[in-house]
């Protein structure tokens, strides 16, 4: 039988981590005044599925998402029962700033691989 427990996690993972692979988020919150090293920055909070490349399957929860572009990409989906799924890169960036992180619209063979995801998660023994 496989333990269904696990230790507390350590420090935890940034979604810049996973650039270029296809992710499945569930925004949770959005949170004001987090202290970071800074200063106070707004964040949402989301679960994290990677799909594809390192680490496919695994899910992350309560990570914080600072960054803005992708910040206005989740929020209007927290409590909608909605999952956005996207693949992780950057934009373009404008002069004098860093290129900002973006989820890419998904092809239909991505939402196929995240259907997949979803049926072998709804079907897995716990």
């Amino acid at each position: 039988m496989t333990d269904q427990f696990d230790a507390p996690a350590s420090g935890g993972v940034k979604i810049t981590e996973f650039e270029g692979q296809l992710l499945l988020l569930t925004p949770t919150a959005h949170e004001q005044e987090i202290p970071t090293a800074y200063g106070p920055a707004d964040a949402v909070t989301t679960t994290i599925a990677v799909l594809d490349g390192d680490g496919a399957g695994d899910e992350h929860t309560d990570v914080k998402v600072f960054q803005k572009a992708l910040m206005g990409q989740l929020r209007p989906k927290i409590g909608s029962g909605r999952m956005v799924l996207g693949r992780l890169g950057r934009g373009t960036a404008k002069p004098g700033q860093s290129a900002p992180w973006l989820l890419a619209d998904p092809t239909e063979q991505d939402k196929q691989v995240a259907r997949d995801f979803l049926a072998r998660k709804q079907n897995a023994p716990f």
